[in-house]
């Protein structure tokens, strides 16, 4: 009749039947308790040995995520949780039914739990019960869900393509699956739908959309996955203002009705003042220390790797120069060289508070 996390004190009274996994139980005396968890929250039941003791011995069994369903009065707790939405109320039970009974559990069900990734990657249905990964996924939901009001809104047409297509030509090897009807030739799973958005803009269909699955064969980044899911969108005759109006507007609708966050103006930089002063065109803008041009006090000194270089440019790293010993610039210029950075060395000024100045 009632999910676990919806039981208030105007229920007081009232018979109630809720189902979800035991958390925990606890045995005080003449009495044992239980909190029932759900996705909507915990209700705590509460059996007592000198109404129904035959009822309590049974409850006194019950393990660990056993999956149950109770019947029962709600009453006010004596000692009420204020940290739970439920936590003024508790179910005197009548009736206990065990749905199924279920093993101890490799790692805690709980927020914080004693479980490693591996681990809880092994046994992901008992991970996914836990409440962060539960609104993890609903929030994920949430989102889809206003990507496709906004959209909807901007006159935008949602379009499935297919996933199983021939190879076309794009940055990452293609995920191939074999065809049964014809020997030796394959399907390519789809690294984005570009070719049937394409299409679409030529038939007609001026706003396209996709929450889409995407494949690429490749390394894992931080921002990309072997399968990984985007929001795909594709407009015809349209400017650069309209494109960035339309999709500023989407991160407002989504961060407002998804986070309760009203975001202004956005910033806008061209891709030449990203690259001169960030190095990126996608810079982090978090990052407070921007490259400083050079090139007309640097280069036609005889420094051949400064004179060989398109560009020189500097990053000023205040008030650190005392603080920098040799081995923390030997340490930072080894972090440089390694293999995913790749540079050949650093080439350091440290300007001293005393007007003394040493470099590489």
């Amino acid at each position: 009749s009632h999910n676990c996390g919806e039981l208030r004190i105007s229920d007081v009274g009232s018979k109630v039947t809720i189902s979800g996994w035991v958390q925990k139980g606890r045995d005080l005396g003449g009495l044992t308790f239980a909190d029932v968890r759900d996705r909507y929250g915990v209700t705590q039941l509460v059996f007592n040995m000198d109404e129904n003791a035959d009822l309590c011995t049974k409850a006194r069994k019950l393990g660990r995520e056993f999956v149950i369903q109770a019947t029962g009065i709600v009453r006010e707790r004596s000692s009420k949780n204020a940290n739970r939405s439920t936590g003024d109320i508790e179910i005197e039970v009548l009736e206990l039914n065990i749905l199924n009974e279920s093993k101890v559990p490799p790692f805690s069900i709980e927020d914080e739990t004693d479980g490693g990734d591996d681990l809880r990657m092994k046994y992901r249905y008992l991970d996914i019960r836990r409440t962060p990964v539960q609104n993890n996924i609903i929030f994920r939901s949430k989102l889809a869900l206003e990507t496709r009001k906004y959209l909807d809104s901007q006159g935008f047409i949602e379009v499935e393509t297919p996933f199983l297509i021939k190879s076309t030509p794009e940055g990452a090897r293609d995920f191939v699956v074999p065809s049964r009807l014809n020997q030796g030739q394959f399907y390519a799973l789809p690294q984005s739908p570009q070719t049937f958005k394409q299409i679409l803009m030529v038939a007609g269909i001026d706003k396209y959309f996709q929450i889409v699955k995407c494949f690429r064969d490749e390394d894992l980044r931080a921002d990309r996955q072997p399968e990984f899911t985007q929001i795909d969108c594709e407009m015809s005759f349209v400017h650069i203002e309209d494109i960035l109006n339309t999709f500023e507007g989407l991160a407002r609708h989504l961060f407002l009705h998804t986070l309760g966050l009203e975001l202004g103006d956005f910033p806008r930089m061209s891709y030449d003042d990203a690259m001169q002063k960030y190095g990126s065109d996608k810079p982090d803008l978090r990052f407070d220390m921007s490259f400083v041009e050079m090139n007309s006090f640097v280069k036609g000194k005889g420094f051949s790797i400064f004179d060989e270089a398109e560009m020189v440019v500097g990053i000023c790293a205040k008030g650190i120069a005392e603080k920098y010993s040799n081995k923390d610039l030997k340490d930072l210029t080894e972090w440089l060289q390694r293999p995913q950075i790749g540079a050949k060395g650093l080439v350091y000024v440290k300007y001293q508070e005393d007007g003394s100045i040493k470099s590489t």
